[in-house]
Parts: structure tokens; C-alpha cells; sequence
């Protein structure tokens, strides 16, 4: 396998190469306009931007791969913007990356990612093109999924949701919620349990392999949320707050937390930076379930226990706290 990934350098991609570089019948190649997040990953990449499709089509040409995984997107969300301009990546860069496929003619298998965000909170798709995204990204992630399909590229392509992703190389989780976690601050809501879909970032990596791998009729211009099981969020964040403090996070009621939430929105007016804030509040107190049932039948259980993953990420956290530079 020659397998050629566009952001290679964010957090799935860092643990993309990780997963792939030890494989002694896989070579890789990362493209991406940001240098490796792990210094000894800068032997697989060269930097490069999917907007310019020159240079696209010229790494299609070096490097020959049978494998294509599109990671490369604008990820955070920012209302009020032009979606083609301010999110041009997830649009128009997926756009060259389908042509530059097209043109390259030899490409054997590729994914192309998506997010869970084409649906928003409280909308359950029909059917894989159904959409009902509530942001701007998961707008721009429409356009990447549309695309796709309209250029139904040559080779066997599929494309993923994935869910909320966590894990090792996850910046802003380390500073934000799991150090919030760490310094015993952290407070949950109480009242009726919160489902959403998380997915560890290992688990993601294992799926993505699994399609590589899949018979061609079970994948080929197929759509897979990529997911651990739906749960309670309050199991999520209670087995974080066991192995960074030894103890319980404590459940307050939602009205308090509510008026917390208030206070640091007022404060971000003063730029003053706070660790909650309303829109986190609405985060944490709404259901978000994903239909992950023909992700399942087609390729599986997840991997790696939420446990596990856990375990995983504090290890990580422990290694590198403080040596890590903010994103």
C-alpha cells in the first residue's frame, strides 16, 4: 500500500501515522500544509496546500499511491462567515483532491471524511443523504460529501462520519477540558442522563483500515459513521476525572451550571478566557445520538474499550503535559 494523506499533521492524521509507520508493507505520505505535530513523523511529510492544484496533481505524480485518505479540512466553527470563502478547504480542496484522484487515474481506494455535524443535534438522517447540519462546518462537510458524489471519483471510495473524536494529539481537549478535569474543577449536570456519540481516536484509525481492507461491494460509495457505542457523556468525563484526580466528577444542579455558563459569557466580552460558557452548557446538556448500526454490520465493533481509550489518552497526557504547544 502507498497511502497518501492530506492532514497528516492534525490529530487523526498524527495518529494515522502512527498506526501506519511501522508497517513494513505500508508507505506514507503526509501532505499538509502544517508541519507534523511529532517531530519524527517530518520523515513522511511534505508540505503542501490541497487549494493549490498544481502541486496536488504534482504529488499525485511523485509519489504514485494505490491509497488516499482526506483528512485535510477546516475543523472549528465560526458563524456568521462566508461559508465558500472562510471555508474553502472543506469545499474547494476537496474538490482538487477528487480531480486530482480523477487525473491521477491509479488510485485504488480512498476516503474521504466527513463529520457527524452534516446532521445536527436531534436530527436522525433518513438516509445517508439526508442533511440537517446546524453550523457552518457541518454546512461546508455537506458540500465535501455532495462533491464527492457528484464526481464519483475512479476506485473504490467511501466516506465517513466520525463522531465527537478524542484521544491522544487532541490540543484543544488538553487544554481545555481535561485540564479543567485535572485541576478538580470540573462540574457535570445533573438530572436525566445526556446520550451523545463520542468515538476514540484509536478506534477511528482501526476503521479506517478496516475499509481499506473491506470486500469492494461492502464499501464502494458507501457512508459510515465512525463511533463507539451511544452513552451517557457523564461516563466519559467520570472516567477521565477517576484516573486524573481519584475521584468521582461531581454532578451539580443544571440551573447553577446554567448561571456559571452566563458568567463566562459575560466575561468573554472582555476577552477574558473561561472554561465554560453557554454554547458549552447546551453541549453538554443536549442529546446527539448517530445511526451507527451499518457501521457495525459492515465492519464491526469498535476496537479499543472506552476504558481503554481513556487509559490511552491519560498516559499520553501524563507524558506531555506542559511540553506541548497550544493549536
Amino acid at each position: 500500500m502507498r497511502l497518501l494523506i492530506t492532514g497528516g499533521s492534525g490529530f487523526i492524521g498524527t495518529n494515522v501515522v502512527d498506526f501506519y509507520q511501522a508497517r513494513a508493507d505500508v508507505r506514507i505520505l503526509n501532505y499538509d500544509i502544517q508541519l507534523p505535530l511529532k517531530p519524527e513523523h517530518a520523515a513522511w511529510h511534505r508540505e503542501g496546500d490541497i487549494m493549490d492544484a498544481g502541486a496536488l496533481n504534482r504529488v499525485f505524480s511523485d509519489f504514485m499511491p494505490t491509497h488516499v485518505l482526506h483528512l485535510a479540512a477546516r475543523t472549528d466553527c465560526v458563524e456568521g462567515v462566508d461559508l465558500e470563502t472562510e471555508y474553502a478547504a472543506n469545499i474547494q480542496g476537496t474538490q482538487n483532491v477528487l480531480d486530482a484522484v480523477t487525473a491521477y487515474g491509479r488510485v485504488e481506494r480512498m476516503i474521504v471524511t466527513s463529520s457527524q455535524y452534516v446532521c445536527g443535534p436531534g436530527c436522525i438522517p433518513l438516509n445517508m443523504e439526508d442533511y440537517g447540519p446546524a453550523t457552518v462546518y457541518g454546512q461546508s462537510k455537506v458540500l465535501t460529501e455532495t462533491k464527492t458524489r457528484a464526481s464519483d471519483p475512479p476506485g473504490v471510495w467511501t466516506i465517513v462520519r466520525p463522531t465527537n473524536v478524542w484521544g491522544p494529539w487532541h490540543l484543544r481537549y488538553q487544554r481545555e477540558a481535561w485540564r479543567v478535569i485535572k485541576r478538580g474543577i470540573y462540574l457535570h449536570p445533573g438530572g436525566k442522563p445526556v446520550v451523545r456519540c463520542y468515538v476514540y481516536v484509536g478506534n477511528v484509525v482501526h476503521y479506517i483500515d478496516r475499509i481499506f481492507l473491506s470486500p469492494v461491494a461492502a464499501v464502494h460509495r458507501q457512508t459510515f459513521y465512525l463511533s463507539d457505542p451511544s452513552a451517557d457523556i457523564y461516563e466519559w468525563a467520570n472516567g477521565f476525572h477517576r484516573q486524573l484526580t481519584g475521584k468521582d466528577a461531581r454532578r451539580v444542579p443544571r440551573w447553577l451550571l446554567r448561571s456559571i455558563a452566563c458568567c463566562g459569557d459575560i466575561l468573554a466580552l472582555f476577552r477574558i478566557s473561561f472554561p465554560l460558557t453557554l454554547s458549552r452548557y447546551h453541549s453538554m446538556t443536549s442529546d446527539y445520538p448517530t445511526p451507527v448500526e451499518q457501521t457495525y454490520d459492515v465492519l464491526g465493533s469498535p476496537a479499543i474499550s472506552l476504558d481503554a481509550g481513556i487509559t490511552e489518552t491519560v498516559s499520553w497526557l501524563n507524558r506531555v503535559d506542559g511540553s506541548v504547544p497550544e493549536a
